[in-house]
């Protein structure tokens, strides 16, 4: 009975571990499609809907002469310039071509782990249409005119103080844009204020306020991207939801209600909208292979003649750290999202930032995590290992009550009971510190695999990046691996020793199923974050040193 549980415990703990994607994944909320107007017989106009109003005076919908208006339609004549923007944070281009945001290179990170690599770009576009923060009036953004602006300064460095960037175009229409981007010196937040004029002196106009992020990928397809989110982001209420891909691909998203922020995501950066009218309206579409379109909107409104109306954003483009959105007090925070381990990785993280800021080093920091939750769980796996210790000296015994009762189940349970209550020992035992072991072990998982502050930090010797898998190269492409995965195997080798160490059963079966677990578990782990092998190392190089004092005690 004993045997077929323990190995009952060690297979299902196979299964958590190589069915984790599938089943611990952050669950997904179904979409819900608002309602189109055209389905609605009474209520206020959606947003975007160009229906009118009863007015008191004539109104007129914004014409678009523009609406065909591609980038390369643009006569060079009428193209803008490009403002340079300076802060201690990052360095971005904004254009006076449809007002948005051509560059966003962040100054504390870098595209790749090279001495001579880029900064990190957020911007993968480089249609004025599809520039973040395009701002349309009474038109959707892919059919609205492009407005080319005029800025008040030719370049804007935040130094000291917030500093602002004003930007005016008067539309075809007779609409006037006014543009303000105020920017902090030491934050990711920007502030966006739009201001929306008719300069008719004889007609209303009557439109709804529409402003576009379109968003591909930050950085190339990895291994850790099929695994982890990518792509809309939104907090409803304080509810996030993360909607696939796949799914706007089916059908356009539609949400609405109390919206805390809009973004788009991938495992470490993020580009985020936090309207100040909450009930707003976002539409996500999908163009392309990777393209996600993002629009903001809200309630249609009739301008009278010399009439404006003012719409205000902040922005937030910057890393995923937890302790960078939680200053913003917008609720940012919400988007790193540890699922089902959100109660253990949050806790994990703290200690891990703790230790890192007195040694400076996230390795070091792990192996003292390490320690921490090996002391944790010192008692019981102290217990466990004691109690498989005591199976294995009985299993004569309960061989003798197994060929007696070869025919009798049921005395031969009571027996089975008898002598377990008689040495006091518990047939579980012995795996009961795994299967505690094994939520802790998934949150710390997701801790290393998600958190920005192990992207590019870097350990000792080979290991340069705790992020990612540990590989040291000699000059060699190993196929499939490139390099050897020395701290893997070692990790192999430890798993391997700690089950020679380990009490068995008699069983030569199990003893072989056993044995051959390390090899699984070192394929398991070839592509694991290097820090997160090395935290398995440690554990079971500790849990060698506990089994060597148990036996010598014996």
């Amino acid at each position: 009975m004993d045997t077929k549980r323990a190995f009952l415990a060690v297979a299902l703990s196979l299964l958590i571990l190589l069915g984790y994607q599938f089943f611990f994944l952050p669950s997904q909320q179904q979409p819900q499609v608002a309602p189109s107007a055209g389905d609605q017989q009474t209520g206020p106009v959606e947003a975007g809907s160009m229906q009118a109003q009863p007015t008191t005076a004539p109104a007129m919908s914004i014409s678009t002469p523009g609406a065909e208006t591609t980038t390369e339609a643009i006569p060079p004549q009428r193209l803008g310039r490009d403002i340079p923007v300076e802060t201690l944070l990052y360095s971005a281009l904004i254009s006076e071509t449809g007002g948005g945001i051509k560059n966003f290179l962040l100054k504390d990170y870098k595209e790749t782990l090279e001495d001579d690599s880029a900064m990190k770009e957020l911007i993968k576009t480089d249609s004025f249409r599809e520039l973040p923060l395009f701002f349309s009036w009474g038109v959707e953004p892919e059919k609205a005119e492009i407005p080319v602006f005029q800025a008040d300064k030719t370049q804007v460095t935040a130094s000291g103080t917030d500093i602002s960037l004003t930007m005016q175009s008067r539309l075809a229409s007779g609409l006037e844009l006014t543009r303000i981007l105020t920017f902090f010196e030491n934050d990711y937040l920007i502030h966006l204020t739009v201001n929306v004029r008719n300069t008719s002196s004889e007609h209303q106009l009557q439109g709804a306020p529409f402003l576009a992020m379109t968003n591909r990928p930050f950085s190339k397809g990895t291994t850790k991207d099929r695994f982890l989110f990518q792509g809309p982001a939104l907090s409803n209420n304080g509810i996030l939801e993360e909607i696939k891909i796949d799914d706007i691909e089916e059908a356009k998203q539609t949400r609405n209600g109390s919206l805390d922020w809009i973004a788009y995501e991938d495992t470490y950066f993020m580009t985020g909208i936090i309207p100040t009218n909450k009930q707003s309206t976002v539409n996500f579409s999908h163009s392309g292979e990777d393209t996600v379109s993002t629009v903001v909107s809200e309630d249609v409104v009739v301008l009278p003649p010399q009439g404006s109306k003012q719409y205000s954003y902040t922005l937030y483009f910057g890393p995923k750290k937890l302790s960078t959105l939680k200053e913003t007090g917008l609720g940012l925070e919400s988007i790193i999202n540890f699922g089902w381990f959100d109660i253990l990785a949050k806790p994990m993280l703290f200690l891990l930032n703790f230790f890192h800021g007195f040694i400076g080093n996230y390795g070091w920091s792990i192996i003292l995590v390490t320690i921490v939750i090996k002391a944790a769980f010192w008692p019981i796996s102290h217990k466990g290992m004691k109690s498989m210790k005591v199976l294995q000296r009985l299993q004569p015994k309960m061989a003798k009550l197994r060929e007696k009762y070869a025919n009798d189940k049921e005395t031969l349970n009571k027996e089975m009971i008898q002598l377990y209550k008689t040495y006091k020992v518990n047939p579980m035992g012995g795996c009961m510190p795994m299967v505690l072991q094994i939520p802790v072990f998934f949150a710390l998982y997701k801790v290393l695999l998600q958190t920005i502050e192990l992207r590019h930090a870097p350990f000792m010797l080979w290991i340069t990046d705790l992020s990612a898998p540990d590989r040291l190269f000699i000059g060699i492409d190993i196929p499939m691996l490139g390099g050897i995965p020395v701290l893997t195997l070692l990790m192999g080798a430890s798993m391997f020793l700690q089950q020679k160490m380990t009490p068995t059963a008699a069983d030569p079966t199990q003893a072989k199923i056993m044995m051959f677990l390390p090899v699984v578990f070192t394929f398991m782990f070839l592509n694991f974050a290097s820090g997160l092998v090395l935290y398995w190392f440690l554990n079971n190089l500790l849990s060698i040193v506990q089994q060597y004092v148990i036996n010598k005690s014996d």
